[in-house]
């Protein structure tokens, strides 16, 4: 962790490390590829059976793997990150390849089957690509790396899917599928002219399958800074998935708005996600982790309760803070994350981090989906705010109890 926050780098230090810019190179091509295939598959499905609900089927596809993260951080741990990330990026590109098999619904298994493995590259990339930057970079450059990374991630996210439903629209679903394919290929081959020292990390063998498996919740748990940060960021993370619901009701009920319009909401706040990526690093040289975290969730608390306001200023007000707080609270936690951990276990705690954070959204989105139907969606943002609130008590109480034993 940075002994103060001028310790943080900034963005043109952290590009000015060759072996960075090459995996930014190889991050743009895979996401481009992986944003591009991921909503233009649930519009393929709902083109080839008219349901809506088998078209979501996609997404829970997707959102599936989150429950082996576990099993995918330490493959990340057991081998040299290197040859891990560029064999699951051209074995993304191998697998994506059975879509063109798909003729019509008598294949539909295929789909899910492909888009469930394709889905677990995404974690075993995000673990291994985690040491990669641990070995990579200084702990001063590590917030402006992630910031940049999730910036990249976000924008194509507002990019690539237009392009794959224009693809899927004007030529069918097979361009998008090559499309992919190429991305994921070249990806792979510009890790290979990857030059970097990685450190030594082997696990141990007489530790049990089990116990080395869940080394990496153990771990986080265990640690004085990261259990209290990963807690708040838990429950605000998490609470969102009320947001995914209720963003419906706010659209049509609040503001008497069509359903198109969520397009707009949702690419203001794409735009500025994007933007709290690349200011991220500034904020935490500004006011150090932990305070970065705070502000971050209180900005998507006050975007939350904004939202529940018939008022479009203030909906896309909201929309703002959200764009911001969400990038500044979980890129100052990945950041002090990869500080705080060791080498060998880079992998087990960047998937315990994805499935600890992704698993309570999910729940928290199919609990505000039984609910909304009975309950006023106004209730139930008043709700999701107080708990990202409360979210923050974790880190207040942490440096309290820390000072006290200080003391």
């Amino acid at each position: 962790m940075p002994k103060s926050p001028a310790d943080v780098g900034t963005n043109r230090d952290v590009l000015a490390i060759p072996a960075f810019r090459r995996l930014t190179l190889a991050w743009i091509f895979s996401n481009f590829g992986d944003s591009a295939l991921y909503l233009t598959a649930a519009i393929w499905v709902k083109q080839l059976t008219g349901s809506d609900a088998l078209a979501g089927l996609v997404f829970a596809a997707l959102g599936l793997p989150a429950l082996f993260a576990p099993l995918t951080g330490q493959l990340a741990d057991r081998f040299r990150r290197k040859p891990v990330v560029i064999i699951n990026n051209l074995a993304a590109a191998v697998v994506v390849l059975a879509l063109l098999a798909v003729q019509s619904t008598d294949q539909l298994w295929l789909i899910y089957l492909v888009i469930f493995v394709y889905a677990n590259t995404a974690y075993v990339t995000a673990a291994a690509q985690s040491g990669l930057l641990r070995d990579m970079l200084a702990d001063r450059l590590l917030a402006p790396a992630n910031g940049m990374l999730s910036s990249i991630d976000q924008g194509l996210r507002i990019i690539s899917p237009l392009i794959g439903a224009g693809m899927l629209a004007l030529w069918g679903m097979n361009s998008v599928v090559l499309l992919t394919f190429a991305c994921f290929a070249v990806a792979g081959g510009v890790l290979a002219t990857l030059k970097i020292r990685e450190s030594m990390h082997e696990l141990d063998a007489d530790e049990s399958f089990w116990s080395s498996t869940t080394a990496g919740f153990r771990f986080l748990a265990a640690h004085a800074m990261l259990r209290p940060a990963l807690l708040t960021l838990v429950i605000a993370v998490g609470a969102t998935g009320v947001l995914n619901v209720t963003i419906f009701a706010t659209n049509e009920q609040g503001l008497g708005m069509p359903p198109e319009f969520l397009s707009v909401l949702i690419s203001c706040q794409g735009v500025m996600s994007v933007v709290g990526g690349l200011t991220a690093s500034m904020v935490i040289r500004r006011l150090a982790i932990r305070r970065t975290m705070i502000l971050g969730v209180s900005l998507l608390a006050a975007a939350v309760l904004a939202s529940g306001v018939p008022s479009l200023p203030v909906v896309l007000a909201a929309t703002v803070l959200l764009g911001i707080g969400v990038p500044w609270a979980i890129i100052a936690f990945v950041t002090l994350r990869q500080q705080e951990t060791p080498a060998r276990m880079q992998g087990r705690t960047s998937a315990a981090t994805n499935m600890m954070i992704n698993v309570p959204q999910v729940g928290a989105s199919m609990i505000a989906a039984a609910l909304i139907g009975v309950v006023d969606y106004r209730i139930l943002i008043v709700a999701m705010c107080g708990v990202c609130v409360m979210g923050i008590l974790p880190l207040l109480l942490g440096r309290a109890v820390r000072a006290h034993a200080a003391a």
